[in-house]
């Protein structure tokens, strides 16, 4: 395993988890574990992790937990129905497998087909950030197919400034798809600056009127896509946007970006879906 070495000081982790020891505070451990540790889990992962007291097992649940990106639900849910130990002890560990997915599938969907980062160098603006939100959104619309390819599998177009009228007031929606497998509507809001907390509060907003005010009946509740020059690990840990799994935000390159630059920005929105997942 390439992460760090739980069974290291096990004894003292556990008494002081459970608050029998004078020694060292969990937090200070829990945090020194984190330092060490090339997974990068949050503190709550970890807190969640030291539950199971077997070394093997809690190095296993570290390794998947960072690998499949599970959340701290997941990772919860997995350890208190004992995953690690049922799969071992199965003759069929597809039909184990299979029952995990199934409990975690609507997630696990979502982020499959919703991308972060996206590349969008076909746009034309490359590095030039003298660009209007309004632009942008042409921009896509005159690029629509590479867009549709770009954005992820199996969406499809349907409106451009959507407009919902309420009693008080009229708002505009910049895009609205549809993803078939899915089965949900998925509105764009397009930001040419860093995401803030005011930007996720307003798409918050635009989800429930569209689920109340337009969603045919039949569809699954529709997911609100931030599309902005760059994300924020506060508003994801922070915001509204915190466990919700209708909100996702995802940065946009306008340039195509090396290998390198790619690893990176992959590694680093992970860090922030992470966090928006952090409990």
């Amino acid at each position: 395993m390439s992460g760090i070495s739980l069974e290291n000081d096990t004894e003292k982790i556990f008494h002081a988890v459970s608050g029998k020891s004078d020694e060292e505070p969990v937090s200070n451990i829990m945090n020194a574990l984190r330092s060490q540790s090339t997974i990068r889990l949050s503190w709550t992962h970890y807190r969640i992790i030291l539950q199971e007291s077997n070394a093997e097992a809690r190095a296993w649940y570290e390794n998947e937990a960072a690998n499949e990106m599970w959340s701290t639900r997941t990772l919860q849910r997995n350890i208190s129905s004992q995953y690690y130990y049922r799969l071992l002890q199965s003759h069929d560990k597809a039909v184990v497998h299979d029952e995990m997915q199934k409990l975690t599938k609507p997630l696990q969907d979502k982020l499959e087909y919703l991308k972060n980062p996206v590349v969008a160098e076909f746009l034309g603006f490359k590095n030039n950030t003298d660009y209007t939100e309004s632009s942008l959104e042409q921009s896509i619309i005159d690029h629509l197919i590479p867009f549709l390819m770009e954005l992820g599998k199996e969406f499809a177009f349907v409106d451009r400034q959507k407009h919902i009228h309420t009693e008080k007031e009229d708002y505009y929606i910049d895009l609205v798809f549809y993803n078939y497998h899915l089965r949900c509507f998925v509105l764009i809001d397009l930001k040419t600056k860093k995401l803030c907390y005011q930007d996720v509060g307003q798409m918050d907003m635009y989800v429930k009127m569209y689920d109340e005010l337009v969603r045919p009946e039949g569809h699954n509740p529709t997911i609100g896509l931030l599309l902005c020059a760059d994300t924020d690990e506060d508003v994801a840990h922070y915001s509204v946007l915190n466990g919700n799994d209708q909100l996702y935000a995802a940065k946009y390159l306008t340039y195509m970006p090396t290998q390198e630059e790619l690893r990176r920005e992959i590694e680093q929105q992970k860090e922030f879906y992470r966090l928006q997942n952090k409990e």
